[in-house]
């Protein structure tokens, strides 16, 4: 067995350091401000972080601990992603010593920092990708994506059965909504999701569907949303979305299926870089094509440009939208894009929430932690949040 020298282990965190470095000018090469004709009204007083841990002491509290916890749990995925490679351990251990002394700085800075500079949990998130990565661990949840992606396409289809057979309107769009908050349980940055999963194999959308809130839900503008729908079809939907597998698969496709099935342009879009098991936009183009096999409404719209993929700009679970991509923006302008769709905790939990848009919005999340149920008024987790807005005055 050779010997793993401090040299070598020293050359491999130079080169990941270089990659890293070069990823962040390229991403920030092509990062601009929403222009006035996007989803923004005013990006001068748009925020996107739901929470200030820097004003809010029991938030604060709450997450500077939470986020202790977790990062153990990250180092062992890392450690796992790696299993033939001698240095995994040494490095693994040393993103979790830097993710928590950055903990300490910023807790520590609270008090200087309090009503001048927002701290949102989007920030520790972030933090946790970048630094996965500094030590050369670009995609921990690489293996997991992959095997869900597989097998949750090969149930797609009988998905689409079952939906299909709905005949009233109302109830085949309400289950696709829920359908969309099923999916969105299998996160494998919830700690809660992570022990259903590691202790359940057979744990699928329906054992899901099962798990949810019942109505009302926490957040409840279902019944909104469903009286949009018999109106005129939206001319384009731009659609942020989340996790790999049963969520993006046979959760968010089906939703867009319908939104196609009504003649509206649909712009996917995912992340940029790796975070957590969020699909990629790379990982999606290749999910579509696989997807496609699987349905002829999605197969025409993937062929013909009446579905597209985008790159969201982001490297973290979160979404900023002042950080999207020239081309994502000029996209959603041209296309005369009428409805936004957020989805997930991250993304329209942890940041976006209370943020306003340019044009309807359907924010879409399960709440998978329990504090987070209880700090915005749920009884427990799996709180639903299904939050439609009108377009924003400009």
């Amino acid at each position: 067995m050779p010997l793993v020298t401090p040299a070598i282990i020293k050359e491999k965190l130079r080169k990941t350091a270089i990659n890293s470095a070069l990823k962040i000018i390229r991403f920030a090469s092509i990062r601009v401000a929403m222009h006035s004709s996007s989803l923004l009204p005013d990006p001068a007083v748009y925020q996107p972080d739901t929470l200030d841990l820097n004003t809010d002491e029991k938030a604060a509290d709450y997450w500077f601990n939470c986020f202790r916890d977790m990062v153990a749990k990250f180092a062992k995925v890392a450690v796992k992603s790696q299993e033939e490679d001698q240095t995994a351990t040494q490095r693994a251990d040393q993103f979790q010593a830097a993710y928590l002394q950055r903990l300490e700085e910023h807790q520590r800075n609270v008090p200087v920092n309090k009503g001048k500079v927002i701290l949102g949990t989007s920030e520790l998130l972030k933090l946790n990708e970048t630094l996965l990565r500094r030590y050369g661990f670009a995609d921990p949840w690489l293996r997991q994506k992959r095997l869900e992606n597989a097998s949750a396409v090969a149930r797609l289809k009988q998905r689409l059965q079952e939906l299909d057979a709905l005949a009233d309107e109302d109830t085949r769009w309400t289950e696709l909504v829920r359908g969309v908050l099923a999916g969105n349980m299998f996160d494998w940055g919830a700690q809660a999701i992570s022990n259903i999963l590691e202790q359940d194999s057979n744990f699928g959308l329906h054992s899901a569907l099962d798990r949810i809130e019942k109505r009302p839900w926490l957040l409840d503008n279902l019944d909104s949303w469903l009286n949009r729908l018999k109106g005129e079809p939206h001319k384009c939907a731009v659609v942020f979305v989340d996790n790999s597998g049963v969520d993006v698969v046979l959760g968010v496709l089906p939703f867009v299926r319908g939104l196609l099935k009504r003649g509206t342009k649909v712009l996917l879009c995912a992340n940029s870089e790796p975070a957590l098991n969020d699909v990629t936009s790379e990982e999606l183009r290749s999910l579509l094509d696989d997807c496609s096999r699987e349905c002829e409404v999605l197969e025409q719209a993937w062929s013909q440009g009446q579905l597209l993929v985008y790159a969201n700009g982001q490297t973290s679970p979160c979404l900023d939208m002042r950080t999207l991509p020239k081309e994502l923006c000029d996209a959603i302008a041209a296309n005369e894009t009428d409805l936004l769709v957020i989805e997930g905790m991250g993304r329209a939990l942890h940041t976006n929430l209370n943020a306003r848009f340019g044009c309807e919005t359907l924010k879409l999340a399960v709440i998978k932690n329990k504090w987070l149920a209880k700090y915005l008024g749920g009884e427990d987790m799996f709180a639903v949040v299904c939050k439609f807005e009108p377009a924003a005055p400009s």
